[in-house]
């Protein structure tokens, strides 16, 4: 599915649940009349309300961090003496971070001078042996050269032996100077401190890094999204968002979904802003390649929202599309200045076809109140605004019982065989129900196309 009709798709389901709204204020109307009440009316809404509504999208929770981590773990076989940062510290390439104790290494190097002085005397000492015996061989008489050169093979045997700890014991004195010489542990790059372990062992008992410095300059977006909103979020990879700053949400930057990693769930993370449900669901983190950093500072919280085109700067008055009637004349249902509903006739401007808006040219001001249009609205009606409902009544009225002792909550019609239709759930043949904006496939797994997800 393409980015664009996922991102129509996402918009069309804002659009039904904020019809299903109006709709259950029309049936709440309809239904006082036919008990005889005093009809409550048409909600006008304003417009400076409904323009600061249109296009708003949910939000996600994120954090900037480094797209590189450097991890320096500890040897093995060494001590730490002295670390020279802490967390939150800013190091460069080149500058110091922990030194290694080595004054046990600088002893075992003295042990170890003293013994290759030793083998260089014993090597001289083999030496001049075999030189000697080689010397006494020349004169010797024929029945003696054989005990000659078994002596001299056995002296050159001890001098190679020597020579052979000799250099074995040069390669050991080398490897105690490395170690002294690189006592100190040095960083490899720019960044910032962002943890410091001085045992290098991890909870789990696991050898862990000393320090873990995160690079500066190139970041990237970790965000977290609930189980529950992350198949009718409009998020998967590859999508376009805005990452918004949260002091001030007029400073956006814009990237691209490389990751949502569903393999490795946040338990118990109430990252997501835009949802209240509950804290228990699991969250996925996903992660969002920026387009540029400027700006950003490591470790900064962000929201992240998928982009509609929502950034674009519009001037003057934009409003849901749907709130506008093109006939012979084009229109909206607005409240005269004696609270009845007219026909006020205004100019179109600008329109945004994947956001669903439309500029109003001319004729609203934000001041002005405005009504969802629909079948039953006439010229002349008489119009509550929203802010005069009358919300007891409202909500008593929607438990009133209905045939039988039950009740039709919002949006809710009771089936023949007792049970009841969700809005927007149709049952299928086999007693089961498809959700709205769902199709079943041919394999009994559904498709919710809604979220431009296919279930295989």
């Amino acid at each position: 599915m393409s980015k664009k009709r996922k991102v129509i798709i996402g918009i069309v389901v804002v659009i039904i649940i904020a019809a299903a709204a109006i709709g259950g204020f029309l049936w709440w109307r309809n239904k006082g009349t036919e008990a005889g009440s005093e009809s409550l009316g048409i909600y006008a809404e304003r417009v400076g309300d409904l323009k600061y509504m249109a296009g708003s999208v949910s939000s996600y929770s994120g954090v900037v961090e480094s797209q590189e981590t450097l991890e320096i773990n500890k040897d093995s076989d060494k001590e730490i003496d002295e670390i020279y940062v802490a967390v939150g510290d800013e190091v460069a390439e080149g500058d110091a971070l922990f030194k290694y104790d080595v004054e046990s290494v600088k002893q075992q190097k003295q042990s170890a001078g003293l013994e290759l002085e030793g083998l260089k005397n014993d090597l001289e000492g083999y030496q001049a042996q075999v030189n000697q015996l080689t010397a006494e061989k020349q004169t010797a008489a024929a029945d003696q050269q054989l005990d000659y050169t078994l002596q001299i093979q056995q002296a050159q045997l001890q001098v190679n032996q020597t020579s052979y700890n000799i250099t074995a014991k040069n390669n050991e004195i080398a490897k105690f100077d490395e170690i002294i010489n690189n006592a100190v542990v040095y960083s490899k790059m720019d960044g910032m401190v962002k943890s410091v372990n001085e045992d290098g062992v991890g909870p789990d008992g696991n050898t862990a890094a000393v320090i873990t410095i995160l690079a500066t300059g190139d970041y990237r977006v970790k965000g977290t999204i609930d189980e529950q909103s992350l198949y009718s979020s409009g998020l998967s990879e590859g999508i376009s968002v805005i990452v918004r700053s949260r002091a001030d949400e007029s400073i956006t930057w814009n990237g691209t979904i490389t990751t949502i990693d569903t393999e490795n769930p946040q338990m118990n993370n109430n990252d997501n802003y835009s949802d209240s449900s509950e804290n228990s669901a699991s969250k996925y983190p996903f992660y969002i390649q920026l387009d540029s950093s400027e700006g950003l500072m490591l470790g900064q919280h962000v929201y992240v929202e998928p982009d509609y085109g929502q950034a674009g700067v519009k001037t003057g008055l934009w409003l849901d599309s749907s709130y506008v009637v093109e006939e012979d004349t084009t229109f909206v249902w607005a409240l005269d200045s004696k609270g009845k509903l007219e026909k006020r006739t205004v100019e179109i401007g600008e329109r945004d076809d994947d956001m669903f808006l439309v500029q109003i040219a001319s004729g609203l001001s934000d001041d002005d109140y405005i009504v969802w249009p629909s079948e039953e609205l006439y010229e002349g009606m008489k119009v509550t605004k929203w802010e005069d409902v009358d919300w007891d009544a409202y909500n008593e009225s929607m438990g009133e019982g209905m045939d039988e002792g039950v009740y039709d909550e919002f949006g809710t019609e009771y089936m023949e065989d007792g049970f009841y239709d969700e809005l927007g759930t149709e049952y299928m043949e086999d007693g089961s129900y498809e959700e709205l904006g769902t199709e079943y496939m041919e394999d009994g797994s559904y498709d919710e196309s809604s979220a431009g997800v296919e279930v295989k």
